[in-house]
């Protein structure tokens, strides 16, 4: 990213979290997500919370090595009903940890910069803003340019989640090549499965895949996290449907 792009995602992840507040701020909280199976609103909002609370802590302490401990103070309210609130007040501590953000820190994924883990929280935080919304029966909208991105990081990332996606280690193939196209603007991504792993080709502009998923840059995004199915209107495929099917039986992240 760019010095613009991560004031960007520093604004997005204000805006991502006030939009996810004002969804669920009136919300029953023991209502289901749809998109978390078993988790109910009090759920989401909770992990919600949690994860931006931790990244601040990692963010703060700038770590150079995988931290060892996973505990946070989260300063969790012992009513559900002021969940909402608490989740505002998350993202608000994070804004202050959002300094420096070229520093050179640990992180799982590709960059080991402080950019790495506010990228990160912008999308955990804009995936699940999806899930409220649609557990509350609304029809969310994604900003295309934003969605876009949020293909991008999460395919560059993927082929470093083994540790919590472990199904990712299977996804491996003979030089196989998996084309995810935006039908709204620039953008395209070929997956590249080899013996060892797979990763994004960033030579692959002019190859023709052997496997071909089109659509909206949100709608791709959605399709990834596993919000939507490949099967919807709005998404079209072709090519190697095994290989689509392998792809999306090991990519849950």
């Amino acid at each position: 990213m760019t010095p613009h792009d991560h004031g960007t995602a520093v604004a997005a992840v204000a805006a991502e979290t006030a939009r996810f507040v004002a969804a669920v701020q009136h919300a029953d909280p023991t209502l289901p997500v749809p998109g978390c199976p078993g988790w109910t609103v009090a759920d989401l909002v909770r992990h919600a919370g949690s994860v931006q609370r931790w990244f601040t802590v990692l963010l703060r302490q700038r770590i150079q090595e995988p931290p060892r401990s996973r505990d946070v103070d989260l300063r969790l309210p012992e009513r559900t009903e002021d969940y909402p609130a608490w989740l505002a007040e998350s993202a608000e501590e994070a804004a202050t940890a959002f300094t420096d953000l070229d520093a050179p820190m640990w992180a799982w994924g590709a960059d080991q910069h402080a950019r790495f883990w506010v990228r990160r929280m912008l999308f955990e935080t804009l995936v699940h803003r999806v899930d409220a919304e649609v557990a509350l029966g609304l029809t969310p909208t994604v900003d295309p340019v934003l969605a876009a991105d949020g293909v991008a990081e999460f395919l560059t990332n993927l082929p470093f989640a083994t540790l919590f996606a472990p199904g990712t280690a299977e996804l491996r193939g003979d030089d196989r090549t998996i084309r995810f196209a935006r039908t709204d603007g620039e953008g395209d991504w070929l997956v590249r499965l080899r013996p060892d792993g797979f990763a994004l080709d960033p030579d692959g502009a002019d190859t023709t895949a052997d496997a071909t998923l089109r659509a909206t840059a949100a709608d791709l995004l959605l399709v990834l996290y596993g919000r939507l199915d490949r099967t919807a209107p709005a998404v079209a495929t072709s090519g190697d449907q095994e290989l689509l099917d392998h792809w999306f039986a090991h990519s849950a992240f």
